[in-house]
């Protein structure tokens, strides 16, 4: 685990599985439908409950860069908000990674979560970059912080190694 301060926020890089992150909201990396069959969807529904396909399946489709936040279900989070992040080779998936980010952040805000935990997202079956990811995803959550007037502290959940050490290179860039 890596932990730095941000203003009033914290930023953490933690090894492991963001279904049992206790947070106040967990992001999902879902597609456009919000079907959650596979990776890190299908694990949160699995943890999570029915509940969450359910207010999913009532919402219908997401663009691409965009956000919507469901129940946490049988989840420690209280909340999930799903984002929905580029296919690689689909064009523009640098854009559509900070606009998905964005979302996510707006609705943090909107909602005043206290805490927040990321995957990292579209770098699983959408075939994009992780070293990409991470430098936008850590970019807009470190902008993000610098300006947000309340706590809030934010989690990268990298499920193995070689992820968390590209979060981690990463993080360290940015912050020199």
């Amino acid at each position: 685990m890596f932990c730095t301060r941000v203003n009033k926020g914290r930023l953490f890089l933690m090894q492991g599985d963001i279904t049992l992150a206790d947070c106040e909201a967990i992001v999902n990396a879902a597609n456009n439908y919000l079907k959650h069959g596979g990776g890190v969807a299908g694990a949160i529904v699995r943890r999570g409950g029915a509940v969450i396909q359910e207010e999913s399946d009532a919402m219908g489709y997401v663009q691409t860069g965009q956000a919507v936040i469901t129940d946490g279900g049988n989840l420690k989070a209280r909340y999930v908000i799903h984002a929905v992040g580029p296919r690689q080779g689909e064009g523009n998936e640098d854009q559509k990674l900070q606009a998905a980010t964005r979302s996510v952040l707006r609705i943090v805000g909107e909602r005043k979560i206290k805490s927040v935990a990321f995957p990292a997202i579209s770098t699983g079956i959408f075939g994009y970059s992780v070293e990409k990811c991470a430098r936008i995803m850590l970019k807009e959550n470190l902008d993000f912080l610098r300006d947000y007037a309340d706590p809030l502290d934010v989690y990268f959940y990298l499920y193995n190694t070689a992820d968390y050490t590209v979060f981690y290179n990463t993080l360290s860039g940015l912050m020199s």
